[in-house]
């Protein structure tokens, strides 16, 4: 059985859908693994949709162990990146009776330092392809529009000490063509970006068709990339990624991770069978 540690900061209904994709399909026995703790950098109280967050992992009984990363550096005084190796420590020892044989950050909010990566290894999940823009979400899908992209996607690198610089681990990718994003970017052609971005910002009809249809395929990414850890398609050890258990190291120059399209495409087929659709 593969044991998950989950890191999520819990903000709102997009880290509550990632742990409830996952969980209600470890329920049901889709794939032998288990969700071992809940670690959460906010305590209950926080903020509203933390908490939302804590009756979720509540209602599933998952272990759930919490420390404020505000009040962590209300207590030490000054900025948090300066505490932020004190605080890791400080994670490491609440979480010491787990051994996780993977992590996952979801919507997990700090930057995690070097020790923290050795000690697990921690899936990221990054909202664009492994070519694609960097940055926050909103980024990349703004980005996406200006440089008229046909294709996005989105992909799963293992956390380092140098952010969003990981490993590839896996990828998905999401087409941007068709007579809906057509007639939007006609319509963008009259208009100016900036101008676009200032009066509409994240509601934007284009901008939203974009992270919609990559925000669909994230939870199928993660799990099918749980999938694949569980029945050893691949394996990561000592901060590297390798096919299989044994070698054949993925996330090198010559290797660009595993596309999980197809395995994506059945679980999506399969579902929407499922639901009579």
């Amino acid at each position: 059985m593969l044991n998950i540690g989950w890191f999520s900061t819990g903000r709102g209904p997009g880290s509550q859908g990632l742990l409830r994709f996952v969980q209600d399909r470890l329920a049901i026995g889709l794939l032998d693994a288990r969700i071992q703790f809940v670690f959460s950098n906010r305590e209950p109280g926080e903020a509203e949709g933390s908490d939302q967050f804590f009756e979720l992992a509540g209602k599933y009984g998952l272990p759930l162990i919490t420390l404020s990363s505000n009040k962590f550096r209300r207590a030490l005084g000054g900025r948090f990146a300066d505490h932020r190796d004190e605080y890791d420590v400080r994670v490491m020892e609440l979480l010491g009776e787990f051994q996780p044989d993977i992590c996952v950050l979801a919507g997990y909010m700090l930057i995690v330092g070097g020790d923290m990566c050795r000690q697990y290894s921690l899936l990221n999940l990054h909202p664009a392809l492994p070519d694609g823009p960097t940055g926050t979400w909103q980024e990349v899908v703004w980005r996406l529009i200006e440089t008229k992209a046909t294709q996005t996607g989105a992909m799963i690198h293992l956390a380092t000490e140098e952010v969003d610089r990981g490993p590839l681990i896996s990828y998905c990718t999401a087409p941007l063509t068709g007579s809906e994003f057509d007639v939007h970017r006609q319509a963008l052609e009259q208009r100016n970006l900036d101008q676009v971005k200032e009066d509409e910002r994240e509601e934007f009809a284009l901008f939203q068709l974009i992270r919609q249809v990559e925000y669909q395929k994230e939870p199928y990414l993660l799990f099918e990339t749980l999938r694949a850890v569980a029945e050893g398609r691949l394996s990561i050890r000592d901060g590297e990624v390798f096919a299989g258990t044994h070698s054949g190291r993925l996330g090198t120059n010559t290797f660009q991770g595993i596309c999980l399209d197809p395995e994506i495409k059945r679980a999506m087929a399969s579902e929407q069978i499922g639901s009579g659709s």
